[in-house]
């Protein structure tokens, strides 16, 4: 996300239960985005944590009763670890049942978990951040219940667009998939960066700027794919002039294509490992 990026407008009381490293990220990107401090109330359980909220403003506690202290909550975003849920909701379900929309970023956990413990009247979207929301250049897949209005799937949107760029899932079945891609993807990239960092330095290079050459080259790689209008497939035949050195690198990567057959062969297996989690 760009640092000129638009201000949001959000005229909305936001309750953020969970202060780690995307909590942080979300704490962050609305404040940058101009969304009041004031709006803004944090609470969890690790007194760090709530440190971190308190140094950029934000009132936190790690009691939830001191937080909702004068504050009409209409939004409510865990960003928890899965496991912390269940002992977690109940406290919820009087925000719930006051009609206060919940988002959650915690992996794995299906939206009728959530009503099973908020109630199947709960106003609930599941969420999909990865990695790159910590520096604002995320993407996250979002999905509402039956219960969501219009007006309340922009808020939520508006909302996760601190954090990067959003798209919508009409059916709940594809978050595994998607997770697999954008959720998993980002340590596809590193692993990438990695070898052909160690690719670097067996054909000659030093470390250091075998790395820097690797980590520069992505990043820039993806941020020219971001910005044009071609597939990935036309921008990769730009950059291979026949005979030459990418189509001698290519032949090896696209031979039977291996590389794209081991990719597929990947995201699958996350995908299926992810329908196994629920």
């Amino acid at each position: 996300m760009s640092a000129m990026a638009p201000e949001i407008s959000i005229d909305t009381n936001i309750l953020l239960v969970g202060c780690g490293n995307m909590g942080r990220a979300l704490l962050s990107g609305w404040l940058t985005r101009g969304v009041d401090h004031k709006r803004i109330r944090a609470v969890d359980l690790e007194a760090g944590a709530i440190g971190s909220a308190q140094s950029l403003n934000v009132f936190a506690s790690t009691e939830l009763s001191k937080v909702l202290e004068e504050f009409d909550v209409d939004l409510v975003v865990f960003a928890v670890k899965p496991q912390n849920l269940e002992a977690l909701l109940p406290a919820y379900r009087g925000l719930a049942d006051g009609g206060a929309i919940f988002l959650s970023v915690a992996a794995g956990k299906p939206i009728s978990f959530y009503e099973d413990i908020l109630g199947k009247g709960v106003v609930f979207v599941r969420a999909m951040p990865n990695m790159p929301a910590a520096i604002h250049q995320g993407i996250t897949a979002l999905c509402p219940n039956p219960n969501v209005q219009f007006n309340q799937r922009k808020l939520v949107g508006d909302v996760m667009t601190a954090i990067g760029e959003i798209v919508w899932l009409e059916k709940e079945v594809m978050m595994d998939a998607v997770t697999a891609v954008s959720g998993s993807g980002p340590a596809y990239v590193f692993l990438f960066i990695e070898g052909l960092t160690e690719a670097g330095i067996k054909v000659g290079l030093e470390e250091k700027l075998a790395r820097r050459l690797a980590k520069a080259t992505v990043a820039g790689a993806g941020a020219y794919a971001m910005q044009a209008e071609s597939g990935a497939a036309e921008l990769r035949k730009q950059v291979t002039s026949p005979g030459g050195t990418t189509a001698a690198a290519l032949e090896v990567l696209m031979g039977e294509d291996a590389f794209n057959a081991l990719l597929k062969k990947a995201v699958q297996a996350a995908t299926d490992r992810g329908q196994e989690l629920r």
